[in-house]
């Protein structure tokens, strides 16, 4: 994609990655991703906003000199990430002249990270402003979406906001400005449960931030470029809300079928009573989807098989990550099969030690369930029930 101007001599200079299949080792990208990076020629400076993935520098390199850009004066870093700064070692030997402007938490990670000498920083302050003769530059302070250094860079004449991870999606795409479709939105909501949702108390603060300032474009490190900021705030509103679905969601894994037929029984059950169910096979499906089904559910319920004296690995893993997640689920119970004996519920509890959720009780059985273990999975399901209800979520 060859440089292409977004508003008055604003430019995107990023690239997509759709052979990408894994982000830190660790997240699925079932389309790959992008790299946003963005060139701004006002009349008495240029600015580079953010830079680019390191295996990526070259290209980026090539683009900026197809882009005309002969003298850089800043680079912005609004994030220390390297999927964004891993490029500037490279910026800066094409471009000695440039400085850096960033906050102090960013520098650091960038001298730690890339080596770069101190002398080539310039911090910038919570909301101070830097002019480049017909632009303005304004810094906002953002830490937590999703490390501690985000800030947000604000264009104050063409109010256009480059707000780095926050808002991002990893969807590559040819068309700068974001379409207005169900798969954009799915892959945003994808997104923000992977990486956004840990820190869903800071993202609510700064989508009522954004929400009062006047803004007619925002530009993220990943994703398309909105021209309407309602589609992603409004839709970052209702995921950060207090606020849960009438959805349970029940990961599992079995490996003799007798945990599924407890998943199943459950499935169908909770159904009955007017609750939506997802149940999720960790085993064989994207723990991505999984994520976003966890974003706005009121109940998860674990279920796993044995392996040795504990749980399946696989179901701690899924723990551990919902764990990490934070999602704002209301109500977390386990469900499970023995053959032998071992501990299945502690373990669980352990690695999903991040939720704060109220625990109803687990069912834990030995072997092919049973009519007596039907009888307290009946039980389960009505306390999920009326949990649910008390939330006014069900009649």
């Amino acid at each position: 994609m060859a440089p292409k101007e977004i508003i008055n001599n604003i430019f995107y200079t990023g690239l997509n990655h759709r052979e990408r299949r894994l982000f830190d080792e660790l997240i699925p990208l079932p389309m790959g991703t992008t790299y946003n990076s963005y060139l701004i020629k006002a009349s008495e400076k240029t600015v580079l906003v953010d830079t680019m993935y390191p295996p990526k520098s070259d290209e980026f390199i090539e683009r900026l000199e197809k882009a005309g850009l002969e003298k850089l004066d800043y680079i912005v870093c609004n994030h220390g990430e390297q999927d964004h700064t891993g490029a500037i070692p490279k910026v800066l030997k094409r471009y000695p002249e440039a400085k850096i402007l960033t906050n102090e938490k960013c520098k650091n990670l960038l001298i730690d990270m890339l080596h770069i000498a101190e002398d080539k920083f310039q911090i910038v302050a919570d909301g101070e402003e830097i002019s480049l003769g017909d632009k303005t530059l304004k810094f906002i302070y953002a830490p937590w979406v999703h490390w501690p250094d985000t800030m947000f860079t604000y264009v104050k004449e063409d109010k256009i906001i480059f707000t780095c991870d926050f808002l991002g999606s990893h969807s590559p795409f040819e068309n700068l400005f974001a379409p207005e479709t169900p798969e954009l939105l799915k892959a945003a909501k994808r997104y923000y449960a992977e990486i956004m949702m840990p820190f869903r108390n800071f993202c609510k603060k700064y989508v009522q931030l954004l929400k009062g300032m006047d803004i007619d474009m925002i530009a993220t490190s990943h994703g398309p470029i909105y021209k309407n900021p309602s589609f992603i705030l409004d839709a970052y509103e209702t995921w950060t809300a207090d606020e849960v679905k009438n959805e349970v969601v029940i990961p599992y894994v079995s490996m003799y079928e007798s945990t599924k037929e407890m998943v199943d029984y459950m499935a169908e059950k909770l159904s009955d009573k007017g609750i939506e169910v997802k149940p999720f096979d960790v085993v064989e499906e994207d723990l991505g989807e999984l994520a976003m089904e966890l974003v706005e559910a009121c109940t998860v319920v674990f279920g796993s098989s044995m392996v040795l004296a504990g749980p399946h690995p696989a179901a701690v893993t899924t723990a551990y990550l919902a764990g990490a997640l934070r999602p704002k689920v209301k109500f977390v119970s386990f469900i499970g099969s023995y053959g032998w004996g071992g501990v299945l519920v502690e373990k669980l509890e352990q690695a999903l030690s991040g939720i704060r959720a109220e625990k109803l009780e687990p069912v834990i059985i030995k072997g092919k369930p049973k009519e007596v273990d039907f009888a307290k999975l009946d039980v389960l399901i009505e306390s999920i029930y009326e949990k649910h209800k008390g939330l006014g979520l069900v009649k």
